[in-house]
């Protein structure tokens, strides 16, 4: 039986203050009993927020990224161990503004995934094609590729702590929205890959969630898609109202 999950990747916002705030909202409002939650803030907030919702088992808490090494001359970076001591449980990769702004390709991210899982983290690993790539017809290929060269590469075992969400790129911060076919066509394919690669036992069931420009009036008709399993969202979970309704649609 697959999870309901919904999870909130607040990217680079709030301050500490604003992210307490925001969590404790969270916290204190209505979640469905079958629905788990879970909130990426930016690394700074990650202990405080730890601290609030430490008594609800409703919410667990996400990093936005990690380093490949466990330690060394890495100025700036956070790794796995690290999280792993702070009690985070999970550890977002392979975002699409990592790969395109930072230039994180899948081999990158594969290291990543390695010593996430190594030191006890589960991994939201982010797959997706960009416009262009839809626009040619190559949106199956790429995310096959992604697939292949990173979750299908580890054995069933450590697979089991990835949850897979697919993020259409040409539908973040555009405006556009993939529509609940195409999610499901996607999120469909997805199953079949990794099914190919494990088996269909193991591909019914992983969490597989829909990362592009999820909001409150449209949650709901995505979530009712047999493939979808929740949202990894991005603006919509910076309004505790919003990322609470988002959380009722299913």
């Amino acid at each position: 039986m697959r999870n309901k999950i919904v999870a909130g990747n607040w990217k680079m916002n709030t301050s500490v203050e604003e992210g307490i705030q925001l969590a404790k909202e969270i916290a204190q409002g209505d979640i469905p009993h079958d629905v788990k939650l879970i909130i990426a803030p930016p690394f700074t907030h990650l202990a405080s927020i730890k601290e609030i919702i430490k008594n609800n088992d409703k919410i667990s808490l996400s990093a936005q990224n990690c380093h490949e090494k466990v330690s060394g001359a890495y100025t700036g970076e956070i790794s796995s161990k690290m999280l792993a001591d702070l009690g985070i449980e999970y550890v977002i990769l392979g975002h699409s503004e990592r790969r395109t702004y930072f230039h994180e390709d899948d081999t990158d991210i594969f290291y990543k995934m390695r010593v996430a899982l190594d030191n006890g983290l589960k991994v939201i690993l982010c797959v997706g094609e960009k416009l262009e790539q839809r626009e040619v017809g190559d949106h199956f290929k790429v995310v096959q590729k992604q697939l292949e060269k990173t979750l299908c590469k580890f054995n069933a075992t450590e697979a089991e702590s990835v949850v897979i969400a697919y993020e259409p790129v040409w539908a973040i911060g555009t405006g556009k929205t993939a529509s609940s076919e195409q999610a499901e066509e996607m999120h469909g394919f997805i199953r079949e890959v990794i099914a190919n690669n494990f088996d269909n036992k193991f591909s019914e069931n992983i969490e597989i969630l829909y990362g592009g420009s999820c909001k409150p009036n449209n949650a709901k008709e995505i979530f009712s898609q047999h493939n979808v399993d929740g949202g990894l969202i991005g603006g919509a979970s910076l309004q505790s109202s919003d990322f609470l309704s988002i959380a009722g649609s299913f």
